[in-house]
């Protein structure tokens, strides 16, 4: 069902329209294998492109896993699948094995979607492609209005998406997130194409589909947010052992580590060093959490952290193979924060010229990396082939590399 918006004299509004809900109505949330084959029937004697959206508990449960997948294509209907009650989805994945799949903000959703056995073997990313077409806003709503002229409910992005049984208002949404996206899609294509930029969005999108899965962080404790905070070791020691007992209590659980005990908390504790069970009662953060069980664990973790041996102490800064960060490279290679400066500069250009942002232009690591260590010749070849090695692709290497040759040379 579909309403227009009416301005202060009663007449329709030309600028957009309001839908309540979607025009086909709210289907029911797949729960049987028997049911999903029959809804997939009338997918089978449709062709064109289909509609992909994934919905998580991020900030309720652990991990990033799917908990309401949504899927449409125009002429054969919505369908809304729980992933948790059917388990397996591979007759999802065949059915649509030969089709372009339509995700917005794809590396959102992608892992997630592979988590339940859902990969697209073509894609097409409305956000992406509203980036490279250089909009300055990009999020769903926003281009679904600026472009088709609708305005989509939002404002429940963040809600606890395992919740079972999903209300009503919250399947309108997540079913109008999908509503519009192959007309979406279409609608950014034909700009594509007219500003020269068709293949570029293609290679982008075929990129996608081959970045593996990031690896586990060597550190991830030192993501724990406000830990500038804490510059001792000892403290740090302390920062470690927290994160981990508060990870495992997480998963065990099954609920974002966050709800378990705050990263602030974390700062506090490892600050206050507490060595009893009413000290780290007393810790701002830690007092309402889950009473004298998590308490126990959190002093168990702050003991492990006081006895470890001076050696075996975090430094102040994660050590790694990789490049310093780009705020001490005027200390450690002064050369190389000069290149850095004029590649950027150049690159700005360029973005304000192709209505591209800088970091869609090229990898912002290869950017650094060709900075850092350029080709001992520098000129438009070797320096395509050195942002070819770290991971540009073909489009970019051909409307960057002259411009950040040049920026080299001087």
């Amino acid at each position: 069902m579909s309403s227009v918006a009416h301005d202060d004299a009663g007449t329709a509004a030309s600028h957009s329209v309001l839908l309540l809900e979607p025009h086909d109505g709210v289907p029911a949330v797949l729960e049987r294998r028997a049911e999903l084959r029959a809804a997939l029937e009338p997918f089978t004697a449709s062709t064109g492109p289909v509609a992909f959206d994934a919905e998580r508990a991020s900030g309720y449960r652990y991990g990033q896993r799917a908990y309401l997948v949504q899927l449409r294509r125009p002429g054969a209907g919505t369908l809304l699948l729980d992933p948790i009650a059917l388990a397996d989805l591979t007759p999802v994945e065949r059915t649509f094995l030969d089709d372009e799949w339509v995700i917005h903000a794809a590396t959102q959703d992608l892992p997630c979607l592979a988590e339940v056995g859902l990969v697209p073997h073509r894609l097409f990313d409305t956000e992406l492609a509203g980036r490279l077409l250089g909009y300055p806003r990009v999020a769903l709503g926003t281009l679904v209005e600026t472009l088709l002229g609708y305005t989509l409910e939002k404002g429940l992005a963040s809600v606890d998406w395992s919740t079972r049984p999903l209300p009503h208002d919250w399947l309108v949404y997540a079913a109008l997130d999908v509503e519009l996206l192959v007309e979406l899609r279409d609608r950014l294509e034909g700009e594509l194409d007219a500003a020269g930029k068709l293949d570029w969005a293609r290679q982008e999108f075929a990129h996608l589909l081959t970045v593996p899965p990031r690896p586990p962080q060597a550190e991830p404790w030192r993501r724990t947010s406000g830990i500038h905070r804490v510059r001792d070791p000892r403290a740090l020691a302390i920062v470690r052992s927290l994160w981990f007992a508060r990870d495992q209590l997480a998963r065990q659980r099954d609920s974002a580590p966050g709800r378990v005990l705050a990263d602030n908390a974390i700062v506090e504790t490892a600050l206050a060093a507490p060595r009893t069970i009413d000290a780290v009662r007393e810790v701002p953060g830690v007092s309402a959490r889950r009473g004298a069980s998590a308490a126990r664990t959190w002093l168990a973790a702050v003991q492990s952290a006081l006895a470890e041996d001076e050696q075996d102490l975090p430094t102040r800064r994660q050590e790694g193979n990789g490049l310093p960060p780009t705020n001490r490279w005027s200390d450690k290679q002064p050369e190389a924060a000069t290149r850095l400066t004029a590649v950027r500069e150049a690159l700005a250009v360029l973005s304000e010229r192709l209505l591209v942002p800088v970091e869609n232009l090229l990898p912002p690591a290869a950017v650094r990396q060709l900075a850092w260590q350029p080709p001992e010749t520098v000129s438009a070849a070797s320096v395509g082939d050195a942002l070819r090695d770290n991971g540009a692709r073909e489009w970019q290497v051909e409307v960057g590399a002259a411009d950040l040759a040049r920026a080299l040379a001087s």
